[in-house]
């Protein structure tokens, strides 16, 4: 009978074995996954969970039920979440305030981060330092600098990472845009993108953050500000501090979906031009109405507005596909009966966004949606929203990452971080 080997062994080898040319299957030394509850411990993926509110509790959830992974530590700036996912998890799971703290576990494997988006960037490039495989929540960064930052660490460190814009784990999205790269609508002439637009709110009085809220540990990188509660949990969003409005809410989503259709999800577009409104009052200050419009190198139209309908629209010379999550449409409907051939396109089939990250990890392969896919993805959401800022057309240019003589626009690729937060 073979010798059982850790799972950090297992990880070893793999990379070793693909390193040299072999192509090693996924397997569980000694056992078939799904035979029993749990595989082994010393085969199980150690996780820590970096943000356990919302998003996070909910792939905290997926992990806990997942037999091929263990969850040793969880992190929060705000009590109640941690303390509500320690005990979900139970039993020798242990839960920290400051995200360093998890990171300087030589027991942990591989780390998911789901906190405010001011923090993806900063708190996975740690991660990757400290050698632990990610899965970061998407918007991936706040900034175009900070995720040309996370690639360089990325690809630096050998970590496999991935981004959670799930829906390219999702077969109708997948197979929309086989189809549109397959030339099933003829040549592309536009992609319409609708996300919806972000709401206004009144002003609301300073106050003292609830028990147990790290308020400035919850800012972090930011500005310092007092406190508010529209500014925290699931409204930051709002706030171009901490977020950057529905155009990195669901942009980041949708507008990775329309990139991997017009086959540019590697690059950008070469002019960006826009309209916005903005709140005139209140707390909020992201774009409630945009209309934005992108041009690329090999002609392709990209337009993003929040009244297009919802989802993401592919148009040709000989027909549409209307692609959103539930809803796969075309015109003419016998477009998706379509099989594709040897010849067609045929993108990466994910098993599913975790089991994916998970399957990756093992291989050391970059899982579908890698660091540069989410880079390149959120980038667009970025430049959308300086060109409705600034309230002009810009040129850009994909691969020096920069704007074209336009030196006010390039102050905005960037911005500073609060001390003593650097990244």
């Amino acid at each position: 009978m073979p010798k059982e080997i850790t799972r950090r062994e297992f990880i070893t080898k793999t990379a070793a074995g693909l390193a040299a040319g072999v192509g090693l299957p996924y397997f569980v030394p000694g056992r078939a996954l799904g035979a029993e509850d749990k595989v082994p411990a010393s085969s199980r993926l150690a996780l820590g969970f970096i943000g356990v509110g919302g998003m996070g509790s909910g792939h905290l959830g997926g992990f806990l039920s997942n037999p091929r992974t263990e969850v040793l530590a969880v992190c929060d700036v705000y009590e109640p979440h941690r303390t509500r996912a320690q005990q979900r998890v139970g039993e020798g799971c242990a839960a920290y305030n400051d995200f360093r703290e998890l990171l300087a576990r030589n027991d942990i494997d591989a780390v998911l981060i789901a906190t405010p988006d001011h923090w993806h960037t900063l708190i996975s490039s740690c991660a990757c330092e400290a050698g632990k495989d990610v899965y970061c929540e998407k918007p991936l960064t706040l900034t175009i600098d900070e995720g040309r930052r996370l690639l360089e660490t990325v690809r630096r460190t050998g970590r496999v990472f991935q981004v959670g814009t799930q829906q390219r784990s999702d077969d109708n999205f997948r197979f929309a845009c086989e189809l549109v790269r397959s030339g099933r609508v003829g040549k592309l002439k536009m992609v319409r993108v609708g996300i919806g637009g972000a709401p206004s709110c009144d002003y609301e009085p300073n106050t003292d953050p609830p028990p147990g809220l790290d308020w400035d540990r919850w800012l972090g990188p930011a500005p310092w500000v007092p406190y508010t509660p529209k500014r925290c949990i699931y409204t930051f969003r709002w706030f171009y501090d901490y977020s950057g409005g529905m155009m990195t809410d669901w942009g980041a989503h949708h507008n990775d979906i329309a990139q991997w259709g017009m086959g540019t999800e590697l690059t950008g577009p070469v002019h960006i031009s826009g309209r916005a409104n903005f709140p005139t009052t209140g707390l909020f200050d992201t774009a409630t109405f945009f209309d934005i419009t992108y041009r690329y190198a090999d002609g392709s139209v990209l337009n993003c507005c929040n009244h297009n309908r919802h989802g993401i629209n592919f148009e040709g010379t000989d027909g549409w596909i209307h692609v959103d999550r539930g809803v796969l449409e075309a015109n003419p409907p016998e477009l998706l009966q379509e099989e594709l051939g040897p010849s067609d396109v045929h993108l990466y089939r994910s098993p599913g966004h975790q089991e994916d990250w998970l399957n990756c990890i093992q291989t050391r392969r970059r899982p579908i949606c890698d660091v540069e896919i989410g880079y390149r993805s959120v980038s667009v959401c970025h430049l959308g929203n300086i060109a409705i800022r600034l309230g002009r057309d810009l040129r850009w240019d994909p691969d020096r990452i920069c704007f074209i003589g336009d030196e006010e626009a390039n102050r905005w690729i960037s911005k500073p971080y609060r001390a003593p937060w650097h990244l």
